[in-house]
């Protein structure tokens, strides 16, 4: 009788995994080098997401990200912290399409998270707005 039960739940498990991976790849973003050879990716935050949010770039070539807010009234924000690797952003997400230019000088995964919290509760980066930028050879 377990063993019925077992064969009954494995499907289910696989389709909810296969999902749930799917949906990760989803997001994630490998930059392509433009004519002008600059890597440009636009990023988008919105309510404790990031769209993209895991980004693939490569090492020692020009990076622009357009980075812009959807709709709403919590304020947002957008950290990658990495001075040794030339990565060192800080900013206010807003409506406007705000570009930030850096060139990656170091391989490695690179957080990128949203800092903001409103009063006790948790801070947007606890309630999943986070990402990962990967620089890559």
């Amino acid at each position: 009788m377990k063993k019925i039960k077992y064969l009954m739940v494995l499907p289910l498990l696989l389709v909810l995994t296969s999902s749930i991976s799917a949906e990760a790849e989803d997001k994630l973003y490998r930059a392509s080098i433009d004519s002008d050879g600059i890597q440009r990716v636009e990023i988008v935050g919105g309510e404790y997401y990031y769209e993209p949010d895991h980004i693939i770039v490569k090492v020692n070539v020009p990076v622009e990200f357009i980075i812009r807010k959807t709709a709403g009234f919590t304020p947002h924000n957008i950290l990658i912290q990495a001075p040794d690797a030339g990565i060192d952003i800080s900013l206010d997400i807003t409506k406007d399409p705000t570009p930030v230019k850096f060139t990656p000088s170091k391989v490695g995964k690179y957080p990128m998270y949203c800092d903001k919290r409103f009063l006790f509760f948790k801070n947007h980066r606890e309630k999943g707005m986070e990402g990962i930028l990967e620089v890559v050879e």
